[in-house]
């Protein structure tokens, strides 16, 4: 069993069952989830007995760093980690004013195909388990030894295409028997999925949802993201909308710029349409070209005049700011680059 996955409760009832008391369960848990033992050794206040039996009884998840890759322009920090079953995930770690973030994945590989994205070249292989998802920011704390305060589940894979391993990991993150990080410090982004959206819905967590829109037709929609074949824009922004009324969480609009494809003065007028209709914040991303596409940025002049454009017909907007340039920070790039030299 993957006791790093199990709520205090179920870790209460487990021990229970197995002759232990309540207070037991407590100490395990605030070992794994608030001082962030990397192994059952260091339960300390554990006999050496009990630490033997837990380690012969449960799968304790701790991932192992392969590769470290730190930027010498922001300190950002991109980790290359080795699950139990030799698969590798990325994490990225970015210092901001007002704390740390971490950027983490929620499946090895992705299958949904958006075309300007490292992830999803060499498929989807599986999902990861909650204490996977946990695991990649417990690793980066014990490594930086620094306080995490903000989360983003936008690294490699669809989150809500592993929808109940992602709610259980955001309960675990958020409850105050945990690291407690507030719902309103972790956002979700998602390619569309229409049914998941509407289901997250009803959850009534509070974390901020990101959709990738990235075009603002259903034709140009088609050319960058396969998702689109199944879900028309019309329906995603419904979902959206839905997913606002429900939480009054405003959703963010993620939306990477592509020079000649959906930067136009066309595209910009689409985006206000679209922002203004749902109230949503529009988050600018030049996109980070990747050799296999022949995507290219804009220019500099040319992002700015897209966002002033937007700005002064009242859209709420940022261009995010570019984190890691000069290693293998984008989504996929890192765990790719060293499959492949692997291989060959």
């Amino acid at each position: 069993m993957d006791i790093k996955s199990l709520t205090l409760d179920e870790l209460k009832d487990e021990f229970k069952a197995c002759g232990l008391p309540p207070f037991r369960a407590v100490q395990v848990y605030q070992w794994m989830h608030q001082k962030l033992a990397a192994d059952f050794e260091e339960m300390t206040n554990l006999s050496k007995d009990m630490r033997q039996s837990l380690k012969n009884t449960y799968e304790y998840t701790c991932l192992k760093k392969v590769q470290m890759q730190e930027s010498a322009l922001d300190g950002t920090r991109k980790y290359l980690s080795a699950l139990s079953d030799g698969n590798l995930v990325e994490s990225v770690f970015m210092r901001y004013k007002h704390g740390n973030s971490v950027c983490i994945s929620s499946q090895v590989g992705c299958k949904m195909g958006c075309r300007f994205c490292a992830s999803t070249l060499d498929g989807w292989i599986r999902n990861l388990l909650p204490s996977e998802m946990l695991e990649q920011i417990y690793a980066i704390m014990r490594d930086t030894g620094e306080r995490v305060s903000n989360v983003v589940v936008m690294g490699t894979g669809e989150p809500l295409d592993n929808y109940e391993n992602f709610v259980r990991f955001v309960k675990l993150l958020t409850n105050e028997d945990g690291l407690h990080i507030s719902q309103r410090n972790i956002t979700v982004s998602t390619c569309g999925l229409v049914p998941q959206i509407r289901r997250l819905a009803q959850e009534k967590l509070q974390i901020t949802l990101a959709l990738s829109l990235h075009a603002t037709t259903d034709e140009k929609r088609k050319a960058l993201m396969p998702i689109a074949n199944t879900y028309t824009l019309k329906e995603v922004l419904e979902a959206c909308g839905y997913y606002y009324k429900q939480t009054g969480r405003r959703v963010t609009f993620e939306y990477s710029l592509v020079g000649g494809v959906n930067d136009t003065k066309e595209d910009a007028e689409e985006l206000i349409a679209i922002a203004a209709k749902y109230a949503g914040h529009v988050n600018l991303i030049p996109v980070n070209p990747i050799k296999e596409r022949d995507f290219k940025r804009g220019s500099r002049q040319e992002i700015l005049a897209f966002k002033n454009k937007l700005e002064k017909n009242g859209i709420n907007v940022t261009i995010r700011r570019e984190m890691g340039r000069d290693i293998d920070g984008a989504c996929g790039q890192l765990r790719r680059r060293v499959l492949h030299n692997d291989a060959e």
